[in-house]
């Protein structure tokens, strides 16, 4: 990737009552966690903060919490890197989301009733539409909007930030795998999910989100496609 190229982070709005840390993390965190940020790409505190139109102040900040999640590195020469990646920790990274998904999705089960499983459908139809569209940003926040919706039909869940912090450390990846989804991802995992839902199914929606995900990173599904995206720590 040229380093010169434009710098592609969507920017939301900052409610008044949150600061200007929180509103860059929340920023820089989406940014991860959708692949906006793409491999290859150096990036700079100072660019950071002309992009974000902020001091490097809460730059650093937000950079600093997002390291502890094990999203971003700063290294000392400033340098922001994505923590270096291997074969097995990818592999290590992809079999914890299936565990956990799969599990918050069968203990949401008992929690879903017919509006949330009106929303899921809807957010099901609205990651179609932006796939149609070859909205790779949308499709991957409805995508997750679509997990996060399910998982969070439990009212004790506590799976959410765990998970959340495995999409933040597969995030570099995520337009890889969308880019190529048609190759892997033949049946509509998401719609089985829908149908172990209303059949009140939890083996059924297990294996649906399981498959969901084993699918999604189909695209490095040989040791040679793995360690061709993934042998070299990206710098950012």
């Amino acid at each position: 990737m040229n380093n010169h190229s434009p710098l592609d982070i969507t920017l939301t709005d900052r409610k008044d009552c949150v600061t200007i840390t929180e509103w860059v993390y929340e920023v820089l965190r989406n940014a991860v966690m959708c692949g906006q940020i793409l491999p290859g790409r150096s990036l700079t505190i100072r660019e950071l903060a002309g992009a974000l139109n902020v001091s490097p102040m809460p730059i650093r900040e937000a950079l600093k919490k997002l390291s502890t999640e094990r999203a971003l590195e700063v290294r000392e020469n400033r340098r922001i890197l994505v923590p270096k990646m291997t074969a097995m920790k990818f592999n290590e990274l992809c079999d914890a989301r299936i565990v956990l998904e799969s599990h918050a999705a069968a203990r949401a089960l008992p929690y879903i009733n017919d509006d949330i499983l009106e929303e899921l459908k809807t957010l099901d139809s609205e990651i179609d539409n932006a796939r149609n569209m070859k909205n790779v940003e949308a499709t991957i926040q409805n995508n997750q909007a679509f997990h996060r919706q399910l998982y969070s039909a439990n009212p004790h869940q506590v799976s959410l930030p765990l998970i959340e912090s495995l999409w933040l450390q597969l995030g570099p990846f995520l337009r890889l795998a969308n880019s190529q989804l048609k190759e892997h991802y033949i049946i509509d995992r998401h719609q089985e999910a829908l149908q172990a839902i209303k059949n009140k199914d939890a083996l059924s929606l297990q294996l649906a989100i399981a498959a969901d995900i084993r699918e999604g990173v189909a695209f490095a599904g040989t040791l040679e496609l793995l360690h061709q995206f993934i042998a070299e720590p990206y710098i950012y």
